[in-house]
């Protein structure tokens, strides 16, 4: 078999991942094993791959791949998420540039470009995601908008409903004037901006007198129904009772007097707004103030903005600052810093507005979830920090507001027979709504076409909640074969910004429905972030094209690139260079593989004591390493399970037990070594396999020809075994021993052909295991033990050891002896220099710690130079 000089990712890749397909292996369905179950978390229809779901998908492959190997039945669904906003904006803006107005479109006539849209942009990511080498369940894929995943959705809200708990409300909401829709609280981001505080003169009525009123929200004051003073503020007591006068609208408000008012705030008098403001309407119910709406649905003004009417509120706000100014109302502008509420998905700026909603109460059904969490930890959050949040989400809940003004989702099933805000029902579907309409009213003439269902869509987070229990066709069917294996799932993976919106919500509804938590463990991945700490966008241009990454970094590389830098829950400062350290990786692992596979194996000479010695201790440094990895994944540190396998193949495999076994120049190797070594390289195969599948899979099937039974990816995780832990340590020592040795070949140009000898005095008593080991990788001719000191030799220490080469035909003694005492001249006069800084009084009191402390460091190792070069100059004289 011929194997290729060079590692090409671009070569195989493809090639595995078709095999992978081929034989189904990625497949699950209900056995004997234990199943090991992981969902993705849906990413939006509308997207593309980007560096965050590199992170998020390399980490549930590398779970998956891992389970896959212990044996258990591993089963990772994939799937997207319709995304109502985010889709319907895409779907709008196709439209507009075909000359469409949605206006104009019926709700089916737009649906049926909105899955138009999907059926051909919307599998994008999923494919990309084989790239990186996913090996989801592709059998299992689910979107939620299919068929059996609408009718969960539905089948949720009609269950709630009956039970009391989704209630029909005019409330206060966040308006997004972009998308056209509400929010709930949390799809709300508040950023500090930077604006403008104006004070605005009201005249009283029947007065010369002004009240000046700071809002920085000029163009409200067509909404205004009221002035609010406080009734212990004695500026204002002459004005009880009195009424204003509203700038430019000439409307005329009454003053009313609340405690809410905070004399000491502003100009300790307020404009109230209910239409506009969620304080504004709580003191407009409780003085029973008129309620006037001034925004048609974009958030520019309607016909209460007189001649404003039809332009953009922040346009108004520049021209009717001149207007005030111009009439003599405008007292004074400061620049302010101000909160400013914007949407999660559009980036718009919120209008807070009143409208008719439907809500889910969540102070009962948010109970369970926090004990969950909180005090039996049935679920726990990696890194545990983000108990915190959660608690501080949870505990402070509010009414979710589960209504978008949408099309493209699940249409919310209520349907109204009649005129009144209590004429409707609720239920599955048209049939049974009639039947209820009919009952409720004792009306049986009622027909179909007497209903008419709500025209808004439920928030799509309101569908993805039910994801762990709905992909297996849990709520439809609750008894079924693949729910009752597969659920509760056991990983969740997914970031901190959706812990509320998503994994909260998904705990919630899984102990509503089944009593169960929805999943065991929820592993919070940091953000990705570029070297100067910025969040990767695309309006930054930091972010690199992910598919760019693989093709010239290789999958592997790039996964090991993201994985060994993203612990749990901390934000990764990605470089390229870190993908370029994967892909150095890769060609490290190849290039072992190569030199093995390389080697004359021979059965008829024994195996040297080397070897053996090697074989024990990588076995023994193997077995440690499995036992460090299991307790990093146990604790999900992924990335610090990744960096014991790495250096476990890099400094441990390829470093020393390679060249620890490797034969002489044109010699072969003993078969029983050899054997071993494919043993070795074999386990650190299936080690790496979850983290790098594409090249293990490679080398896995080029050591020897395997069958589709035999596959790495369907093979067997090491098993752990005991080991000798000294056997390790003295290794260590081993090391720093060689690498003396070495040190004195290359400072006095000892060629390595040229065999040398080597005494010690074992002042340690180091164990003598690895001697051996020493005498083939210094090219030793004889290691002996002595008990004095030898003359005429170069000398190195290893802890209080002592080791002497003797130069004998190897240097010259005076040169050496010359070069020494050069040396030693130069380190006794830089160790004086320090010394007489130290014994500064005044240098001392006054220097910065840190750098008393580094003097005293240079004075220490200057000692210790010339102890090593006078021990070496005694034993040259």
């Amino acid at each position: 078999m011929t194997i290729p000089s060079q590692f090409d990712a671009k070569a195989i890749e493809q090639k595995w991942y078709d095999y992978w397909m081929k034989n189904n292996y990625f497949h699950s369905e209900p056995d004997h094993r234990t199943p090991y179950t992981i969902v993705i978390p849906p990413p939006n229809v509308t997207g593309v791959l980007h560096m965050g779901h590199m992170l998020n998908n390399t980490i549930q492959d590398v779970l998956i791949r891992r389970a896959r190997l212990k044996g258990f039945n591993a089963c990772w669904v994939p799937g997207t998420d319709h995304a109502s906003i985010a889709t319907e904006a895409k779907v709008v803006d196709k439209l507009k540039k075909e000359g469409i107005n949605k206006n104009d479109l019926s709700r089916e006539e737009f649906l049926k470009h909105a899955w138009e849209w999907t059926d051909k942009y919307g599998g994008t990511i999923l494919e990309q995601l084989k790239q990186l080498g996913c090996s989801c369940d592709w059998d299992r894929t689910k979107f939620t908008m299919d068929p059996d995943m609408s009718a969960s959705v539905i089948k949720s809200f009609v269950d709630l409903y009956n039970k009391g708990m989704i209630y029909r409300g005019y409330r206060m909401v966040n308006w997004d004037p972009e998308a056209k829709t509400t929010l709930s609280d949390e799809e709300v981001n508040y950023e500090e901006q930077q604006g403008k505080l104006y004070f605005l003169k009201y005249k009283i009525e029947s007065s010369e007198e002004f009240l000046t009123i700071a809002t920085t929200r000029p163009e409200t004051i067509f909404g205004d129904t009221a002035i609010c003073i406080n009734p212990n503020d004695e500026r204002f007591t002459h004005l009880k009772g009195k009424k204003a006068i509203v700038p430019i609208a000439g409307r005329i408000i009454p003053i009313i007097e609340d405690e809410y008012v905070d004399i000491e705030f502003g100009t300790g008098c307020l404009k109230v707004t209910p239409a506009h403001d969620v304080n504004d309407k709580a003191l407009g119910d409780k003085h029973n103030l008129e309620v006037i709406d001034i925004f048609n649905d974009d958030a520019s003004l309607n016909s209460f903005g007189l001649h404003y009417q039809g332009k953009d509120r922040f346009v108004v706000r520049e021209e009717i600052a001149k207007e005030l100014e111009a009439n003599g109302s405008l007292a004074k502008t400061e620049i302010h810093l101000n909160k400013v509420g914007t949407s999660e998905r559009t980036k718009a700026v919120i209008e807070p507005r009143l409208s008719d909603q439907w809500f889910l109460k969540m102070e009962e059904l948010v109970k369970p979830a926090i004990k969950a969490v909180l005090e039996t930890e049935e679920i726990k959050l990696y890194p545990k920090k983000f108990d915190n949040t959660y608690r501080h989400w949870l505990e402070n809940i509010r009414d979710w507001n589960i209504s978008r003004q949408l099309w493209w989702g699940q249409q919310i099933p209520a349907y109204y027979y009649g005129d009144g805000k209590e004429d409707f029902v609720v239920a599955e579907n048209i049939e049974d709504a009639l039947k209820l309409a009919q009952e409720k009213t004792s009306n049986f003439k009622l027909e179909t076409k007497d209903l008419k269902q709500d025209v808004d869509a439920l928030d799509t987070w309101f569908s993805s909640w039910l994801w762990p229990m709905a992909v297996f066709g849990g709520i439809l069917e609750p008894e079924n074969k693949d729910f009752k294996y597969y659920y509760p799932t056991n990983d969740l993976v997914t970031g901190p910004d959706i812990l509320f919106f998503w994994v909260a919500r998904m705990i919630i509804a899984g102990y509503e429905y089944t009593g169960e938590k929805p999943f065991n463990n929820v592993y919070l991945t940091g953000l990705v972030r570029d070297k100067q700490r910025r969040k990767m966008s695309k309006s930054l241009g930091n972010s690199p094209d992910p598919l760019g990454l693989i093709e010239k970094f290789g999958a592997d590389g790039v996964r090991v690139g993201l994985l060994l830098s993203a612990s749990a829950g901390n934000d990764i400062m990605f470089d390229e260079e870190l993908c370029n350290q994967g892909k150095a990786f890769s060609n490290k692992i190849w290039n072992a593989f190569k030199l093995i596979k390389g080697w004359e194996v021979s059965d008829s000479i024994s195996q040297p004591e080397s070897s053996k010695v090697a074989i024990e201790w990588y076995e023994a440094k193997l077995n440690q390493t499995l036992a460090e990895i299991e307790d990093n994944f146990e604790k999900y540190r992924i990335s610090d399970a990744l960096m014991g396998i790495y250096k476990l193949v890099w400094d441990d495999f390829c470093s020393w037990f390679l060249e620890m076994i490797k034969p002489a120049y044109q010699q072969p190797i003993d078969s029983v070594t050899f054997a071993k070594a494919i043993e070795m390289l074999e386990n650190n195969m299936k080690l790496l396999h979850p983290f790098m599948p594409f090249l293990t899979e490679e080398i896995w099937h080029l050591i020897k020809e395997r069958s589709t039974e035999e596959a790495l990816i369907i093979s067997t995780w090491p098993e752990s075994k005991p080991f000798n832990a000294d056997l390790i340590t003295d290794f260590e020592t081993t090391i720093e021993v060689i690498s003396g040795v070495r040190s004195i070949r290359k400072d006095k140009n000892i060629p390595f052909k040229d065999t040398i000898e080597l005494k010690v005095i074992n002042n340690d008593k180091f164990s003598t295991y690895f001697d051996s080991v020493i005498i083939k990788l210094g090219n030793i001719t004889s290691f002996q033990y002595v008990s004095e000191k030898v003359d005429s030799a170069l000398s190195f220490r290893v802890k209080s050891n002592e080791y002497f080469i003797p130069i004998a035909g190897n240097i010259n003694v005076d040169e050496e002896i010359a070069k020494l005492s050069e040396e030693l001249n130069y380190i006794k006069g830089f160790l004086k220099s320090v010394q007489v800084k130290l014994s500064n009084e005044k240098f001392v009191a006054n220097a910065k710690p840190e750098i008393i402390e580094n003097e005293r460091k240079k004075e220490a190792d200057a000692l210790s130079k010339i102890a090593t070069i006078e021990q070496s100059l005694a034993s040259l004289k």
